[in-house]
């Protein structure tokens, strides 16, 4: 048999047990984040917190998570490093500990920095491994990986609801088994990449092209320059509900905490469910159509929220994070394609600017509600969506590449 058609032949076979390890790994590092927002009610009355506070602990937690991803993925597509992840994964770990123990507000910004460079590691180098062990179905790969971090982000404020409001901030430490269990999984899943993916690489001869074969430079840079667009769109208004939909909730309708963090893991939900539907229909039927619907489709439901009574804003928030989170699937494996062979450097770029997206709005809505008020946020953000309709500019790579198979 020829060598290099079973290296092809063991590439394109998917391998489940790793890309469910990663997901969920991905599952526990995003509940350990999602505790951050969680705990915002606590830490502003804890520390007499302004909302423009609350969105700079936002913005330091995902500044540390966005501007090391891009060069974590450009260092580790020429140097793999299977075991960055549990690496990064120490790096979570530290920042859960200062925060079980933070006294003072600035203390509270170093805890978040050390998560948030946890995650600028975990992610470039996790979403690289699991288009590893994607094989030929690279959409669903990524919407696998993608789900567990979405049902870790929704578990967090469930766990905070039940363990942290009752017992208080010290109690964030037991979370520090979660990350010590990651560690062990992540471990695992490095021996894999290092036993497995690095040796058959190393024997492959032929380098893989930096641009879409099909378009030229231009039309790459252009095509990137609208997902970041975007991207853009997605988490600034993401921002909105994972920051500030507990105090919109308190602020609206006067439910309590506890309340307010039950309805959030609805959202949070939402958006995990919504992340497993968004790459099996890329693969199907195309990122592009997915795309657009995932963003301009949240459009209606978004232009409807503020208006809402308490029922109606639960019963919406549900198709809101069904449709937009389908998309981050689709818009990631879009640009892999578009750069074929910069796996690392397209998933930090991506994951980092969506990351410095979210942070950055967080902390304008923040300063936005200070000075008008929390309800005024939702009506400003509920027009983000439609940003969406630029989606129409993007090539549809779909099409190129049957046409190349057909040749």
């Amino acid at each position: 048999m020829n060598p290099s058609a079973t290296l092809e032949n063991k590439l394109e076979k998917t391998v489940y047990p790793i890309l469910f390890a990663i997901s969920f790994s991905h599952l526990l590092n995003d509940t350990i984040q999602s505790l951050i927002p969680a705990i915002y009610p606590i830490l502003k009355r804890n520390y007499q917190l302004s909302f423009a506070q609350v969105g700079l602990i936002t913005l330091t937690f995902q500044m540390a998570a966005s501007l090391l991803q891009p060069f974590v993925g450009l260092y580790t597509d020429r140097k793999p490093q299977p075991y960055s992840l549990a690496t990064g994964m120490g790096f979570t770990l530290s920042g859960l500990i200062v925060l079980s123990v933070s006294h003072h507000f600035y203390m509270v910004l170093l805890s978040v920095a050390l998560i948030g460079i946890g995650s600028s590691i975990f992610h470039p180098e996790s979403s690289r491994m699991a288009h590893a062990a994607a094989g030929d179905q690279r959409g669903l790969a990524q919407s696998i990986f993608q789900l567990g971090g979405n049902l870790g982000s929704s578990i967090g404020p469930l766990l905070a609801a039940w363990i942290i409001v009752p017992h208080g901030q010290t109690s964030i430490i037991w979370f520090s088994l979660i990350a010590l269990l990651a560690i062990f999984v992540l471990t695992k899943v490095g021996n894999w990449y290092k036993g497995v993916v690095i040796k058959i690489r190393a024997r492959q001869k032929q380098k893989p092209a930096v641009f879409h074969p099909a378009f030229s430079k231009k039309k790459v840079i252009f095509s990137v320059v609208i997902l970041l667009v975007l991207i853009f769109s997605k988490y600034f208004y993401l921002a909105s509900l994972t920051s500030y939909f507990t105090f919109y909730l308190i602020n609206k309708f006067h439910v309590g905490i506890q309340t307010s963090q039950i309805y959030l893991f609805v959202f949070l939900f939402s958006v995990a469910a919504g992340t497993l539907i968004g790459g099996p229909l890329g693969d199907r039927f195309g990122r592009k159509y997915v795309i657009w619907f995932s963003i301009l489709g949240t459009a209606p439901f978004a232009l409807m929220l503020p208006y809402a009574n308490l029922f109606w804003t639960i019963i919406l928030v549900v198709p809101i994070g069904l449709i937009l989170s389908s998309a981050f699937s689709a818009i990631l494996v879009y640009a892999q394609e578009l750069i074929p062979g910069k796996i690392g450097l397209v998933s930090g770029l991506f994951f980092g600017f969506a990351f410095g997206m979210g942070g950055i709005g967080s902390a304008l809505l923040g300063e936005l509600a200070d000075k008008t008020s929390i309800i005024h946020v939702y009506h400003v953000t509920s027009f983000l969506p439609l940003i969406g309709i630029i989606t129409g500019f993007l090539p549809n790579i779909e099409g190129s590449r049957k046409k190349k198979k057909n040749v």
